[in-house]
């Protein structure tokens, strides 16, 4: 008999450690994973029948008529309409929240095109203008910091997600993909054609086809020194001080007053007071 997982908003806390091992049935595409496997007629009988599924009565039907273990047909019950579109949350408040969700939404698409407005307005600019550069990229950050300067080109997904401290410097061709919260400190130096990658996306082909996809926040602690050409990736933390060698791609969190470089990065020296 085959089967088809049901989805639930509620697997990072429920069943984190299980993975969907089925595919998703065309019906389902634009649903997050589930990750409790049952047979394809419970699946359809049980979401069809949303005032049937919670009750005592449910749970026996299901377990007589369709010969599903009574803790199975419990649990079916149980998650039924926990599905992204009987939330309540739109596509963007998942995406703050860190869950799963569709970029292809109508709401992000305005969030994201307005800030591809104003970064093609920035990148447009000239050197001298600087009132210019600094008035687009107040409209367009979440906040910006006295004295931080930001050399075109700069690509972000949103901006507003972005907030950088005072007396940071950006080099050429940064890039902030802020689909999750991007905090950069003060006093941070970030080389040319660096890049901060908050998105994620399901190692599982099927959710991954479907265009289900996540992110996580990075945050730049004070006086960082990011080298050219280096990458953090999705969830990190870089301690105050830490300097990222070129061309480093970094995966988990560095600490305070370390240097780091490679791929992946790893910690080679610790930074002592007064060295150079």
């Amino acid at each position: 008999m085959a089967t088809h997982p049901l989805p639930t908003h509620l697997q990072r806390r429920t069943l984190a450690t299980h993975r969907a091992s089925a595919a998703l049935p065309r019906a389902w595409a634009r649903r997050p994973p589930g990750l409790v496997k049952v047979p394809a007629a419970v699946a359809a009988f049980v979401w069809r029948t949303p005032g049937f599924a919670v009750t005592s009565a449910g749970i026996a039907v299901l377990a007589v008529l369709f010969r599903v273990p009574v803790w199975r047909s419990a649990l079916v019950c149980t998650i039924v309409g926990m599905s992204p579109d009987s939330d309540g949350r739109s596509m963007r408040e998942r995406m703050l929240a860190g869950d799963l969700y569709v970029a292809d939404d109508p709401e992000l698409a305005e969030h994201n095109l307005r800030a591809m407005d104003l970064v093609d307005a920035f990148n447009a600019t000239s050197a001298r203008d600087v009132q210019e550069r600094r008035r687009l990229l107040t409209a367009l950050l979440g906040a910006i910091g006295e004295g931080t300067q930001i050399r075109p080109p700069l690509r972000v997904d949103y901006g507003s997600h972005i907030r950088i401290g005072a007396r940071s410097f950006a080099n050429f061709g940064l890039v902030a993909l802020d689909v999750a919260p991007i905090t950069i400190g003060d006093d941070v130096q970030i080389g040319s054609n660096v890049q901060l990658m908050t998105p994620t996306h399901p190692v599982d082909p099927e959710p991954r086809r479907a265009k289900w996809e996540a992110a996580k926040p990075i945050t730049i602690g004070d006086n960082v020194w990011l080298g050219s050409g280096a990458i953090v990736l999705a969830g990190v933390t870089i301690g105050e001080n830490t300097v990222v060698g070129a061309g480093a791609v970094v995966n988990r969190d560095l600490p305070a007053n370390v240097v780091a470089v490679g791929n992946p990065a790893r910690v080679i020296r610790t930074i002592e007071p007064g060295t150079a």
